[in-house]
């Protein structure tokens, strides 16, 4: 046999699991033989007949094919190919480019779960995670209720939604999807018009427990975090703002389609002050505003910025919570500040280190 396919050419380069491209010789009965040219001949029957019955059906004479060498040589000495194999490496193939090209393709939205949506692409199954949802569709719901988050992603099933392909895992035949990147024509001629440190007045859209979104023009919002809403610390958003309010933010960032926002830098910076009149050792006051298990959060009298007093300052967590009590002011001696980094270490000052306090 070895004598055989020297002599018709030959030359054994391909291996299990390869593409080989070829035409179709002949179909006898529950076979069909492929001519693979210099890798002498193929063939598909058995199961891989039947699996791929619908793609045999539209087979010819001289029709073009890739298959997948399943077995280098069986028993009657032709390669063993596989045309479903082959349909499904080369539909991973092109996953894989649309992934690395980042190019947008509709897919239908089949249901809904409380992380996301599910999509399918050429019968895979993919998911679109809430996190991936552009501003215009992410679920705006204040408290993270996850009954009335699934509410709101129930509505787009049935849509169409432009996502690119985000991340691929062929062996447990996933996809991951992305709506958040998708640079549509309208979107790129929108953000054209801005650029890093532009100020804006826009609509208040939304307010979740990150931040809130702001309408900048038609098309276009961008995303203010809760850590650019003030100064101050911000235990939630909706103290502050509400839907329908019209306010002023500075952009921030400008990046894949994304529009970052900050309330607070249109407000006077106060670690510029601070740092201009206290420095490390300095005796402050300063109200309790959050206890966790890393410490107290503490904004300082007159200054709208706060400081963190760790645990590790009080001993244990439980000494710390027998100590503060939330909106109680406390005296605090500065352990380290720094204006660039807008941090500010605290430690509390005991009632009885009177030598410690202010006169």
């Amino acid at each position: 046999m070895d004598a055989l396919f020297k002599s018709s050419g030959w030359v054994g380069t391909s291996k299990i699991g390869e593409l080989v491209s070829g035409t179709v010789l002949s179909r006898r009965g529950p076979y069909i033989y492929i001519d693979l040219g210099p890798h002498g001949t193929g063939v598909i029957y058995g199961r891989e007949f039947y699996n791929a019955r619908d793609i045999i059906k539209t087979l010819k004479t001289g029709s073009a094919v890739t298959a997948k060498v399943i077995e280098i040589e069986n028993e009657d000495g032709y390669m063993e190919l596989s045309l479903c194999e082959a349909g499904k490496d080369k539909m991973w193939q092109e996953a894989e480019a649309l992934m690395k090209s980042k190019t947008p393709v509709p897919l239908l939205v089949v249901s809904a779960n409380k992380g996301g949506l599910v999509m399918n692409w050429q019968g895979v199954s993919g998911f679109l995670p809430v996190s991936q949802l552009t501003a215009k569709h992410y679920p705006r719901v204040e408290g993270g209720d996850k009954g009335k988050i699934l509410n709101e992603l129930q509505r787009f099933v049935g849509e169409t939604l432009e996502v690119i392909i985000l991340d691929i895992d062929s062996k447990e035949s996933k996809l991951i999807f992305s709506e958040k990147n998708v640079e549509s024509d309208e979107l790129k001629e929108a953000l054209s018009k801005y650029q890093m440190g532009d100020v804006v007045e826009g609509e208040v859209t939304g307010v979740v427990d990150f931040g809130i979104f702001i309408k900048i023009e038609e098309g276009l919002e961008g995303l203010a975090h809760i850590s650019e809403l003030d100064w101050g610390l911000v235990e939630s958003p909706s103290d502050l703002f509400h839907v329908g309010e019209h306010i002023k933010a500075k952009i921030i960032n400008v990046e894949g389609g994304k529009v970052s926002l900050s309330v607070k830098a249109l407000k006077p910076d106060p670690w510029k002050d601070f740092a201009d009149k206290f420095k490390k050792g300095d005796i402050v006051k300063g109200r309790v505003r959050k206890i966790d298990r890393f410490g107290v959060f503490v904004e300082i009298e007159d200054f709208l910025l706060s400081g963190l007093a760790h645990v590790s300052e009080f001993g244990s967590e439980k000494e710390m919570r027998e100590y503060m009590k939330l909106d109680n002011v406390y005296h605090f001696q500065i352990l380290n500040l720094s204006s660039e980094e807008r941090k500010l270490s605290l430690s509390h000052v005991k009632e009885g280190d009177e030598g410690k306090l202010p006169a």
